[in-house]
């Protein structure tokens, strides 16, 4: 009874399915194929790792071109071993030219998106406008965070709330993207600043940029700087210019740090934050006025009677 279960279980395992060149595809050989293809993909992800915390970790390259370098070596590594599997089990690669042709085909309708961001992906790898670790801003998407992960087809964005986002990489690509920490992680920051009409322009300067020289996240070199924009509606419009590297990742706390220190100077120095104001001129002629009768005692009738007085 056992031995007839095992001749069915194999019956079956080498029941034709269909034919690929020369090949006969059966269930046993497309398991086999499976499980070397699983095989690959997980060989590759440890490889992926020894190299990118062990070989290059002692290179200069830092954490974003080690990552890219580790994925791109896995990307190889798969279309080799893929290559290799396949040959191995007797299928011949020449045969396969009609079916990548029809792949290719619903590739181009259907996949069209995913092989985009897939090949912007590799292009981000090679290019590396943008890399782990830095701090990027989508304009048109209101995205701001850090790079936490480039990937195949998406990569991930992490904002100060701690939250993920799941980035196509296409849009790094065919879009606007500032990168905060491209190139010199030294930026500056432009603070505005209003102060009341009658104060003095010498004395507003002192006050901010002693306000800049209090706090310990603004560079001393560059020097921080002064200027004054314009003369507003209602108020005198300066501008703090004021350079920093540590809290590159957290513009909110820089500013918010800046702008306290700015209220404390402006108010040792006396200088007065304004606020808007309007003048109404009444030139002439006659208004209209609508006044309540409290003598009236019938509240159906018409309370209000009709006035008219000189402006």
């Amino acid at each position: 009874m056992i031995y007839r279960s095992i001749e069915r279980i194999d019956e079956v395992l080498r029941y034709p399915l269909f034919s690929l060149g020369n090949q006969t595809m059966t269930l046993s050989l497309l398991l086999w194929l499976g499980l070397l293809v699983a095989g690959l993909i997980f060989v590759t992800g440890l490889l992926k790792q020894w190299v990118f915390l062990r070989v290059l970790e002692r290179s200069r390259m830092d954490a974003g071109a080690r990552q890219g370098v580790a994925t791109l070596l896995g990307y190889v590594i798969i279309v080799i071993g893929f290559m290799i599997i396949l040959q191995t089990a007797g299928i011949d690669l020449t045969t396969l030219n009609v079916l990548a042709g029809a792949v290719g085909i619903g590739v181009g309708f259907g996949l069209q998106t995913v092989v985009q961001n897939f090949i912007c992906g590799i292009i981000i790898l090679l290019e590396r406008p943008i890399k782990v670790g830095d701090r990027i801003e989508l304009r048109e998407e209101k995205i701001h965070g850090k790079v936490s992960r480039i990937g195949m087809r998406s990569s991930v964005i992490v904002t100060n709330d701690n939250v993920s986002i799941i980035v196509p990489n296409s849009k790094f690509v065919t879009e606007s993207v500032t990168n905060w920490s491209y190139g010199e992680p030294t930026i500056r920051f432009r603070i505005p600043v209003t102060v009341a009409y009658g104060s003095d322009p010498r004395e507003v300067e002192r006050a901010l940029l002693e306000a800049a020289g209090s706090c310990d996240d603004v560079l001393k070199l560059p020097a921080p700087a002064v200027r004054f924009f314009a003369f507003g509606e209602s108020a005198l419009e300066f501008e703090l210019l004021a350079w920093t590297q540590g809290l590159l990742h957290r513009r909110g706390a820089f500013k918010s740090g800046l702008n306290f220190a700015i209220h404390d100077a402006l108010r040792d120095h006396g200088i007065q934050v304004p606020f808007p104001q309007r003048d109404l001129h009444i030139r002439g002629g006659r208004m209209q006025v609508e006044i309540a009768n409290p003598t009236e005692s019938d509240p159906e009738n018409e309370n209000w009677r009709r006035n008219e007085r000189p402006l």
